[in-house]
């Protein structure tokens, strides 16, 4: 079975270069970019302007390979992949969460962005907290690595 996507548009950052990139919209300290969405999909951000929050889903362009076994950003031992979220990944598809401050024409601008500048975008979908907050969360082996966190990426997943 062969899934292909194309993009809807693509996400303008400051980072220009994985290492330094903030590895999630938390950790980014308010950084701005905007999301340019391409002309025959502007239709479809139609009420969208209503929303605080936007999940962007995207393909990691500038991840190169995969592996199963991967020591994260957030720790020091090799966790399961899927049990990460380290970029380097089969299918390297990205989520975000970030701020929706302004939907003007066919630009959204974000705050919090924890992408690359150029990073394609394959969905933008509202944040809806009654949907997507959860209760009694369990974070597994990240519960032991709070002390570790970093903020941003260094160059670990590198070709």
């Amino acid at each position: 079975m062969i899934v292909e996507y194309s993009p809807i548009g693509v996400v303008h950052s400051p980072f220009l270069e994985r290492e330094g990139t903030p590895i999630q919209p938390s950790r980014s300290n308010g950084a701005s970019g905007t999301v340019e969405v391409f002309p025959e999909f502007v239709e479809g951000l139609s009420d969208l302007d209503g929303f605080s929050h936007i999940i962007l889903l995207c393909h990691l362009h500038r991840s190169t390979g995969w592996r199963l076994k991967v020591v994260p950003f957030l720790d020091t031992e090799p966790r399961g992949l899927f049990a990460t979220r380290a970029p380097c990944r089969p299918n390297p598809i990205g989520l975000s969460v970030v701020n929706l401050l302004a939907v003007e024409g066919n630009v959204l601008a974000i705050e919090n962005v924890d992408l690359l500048d150029g990073t394609p975008v394959l969905d933008i979908k509202p944040y809806v907290g009654e949907f997507d907050d959860r209760t009694n969360v369990r974070t597994g082996w990240l519960e032991a690595a709070r002390t570790r966190r970093k903020r941003r990426a260094d160059d670990r997943f590198s070709g």
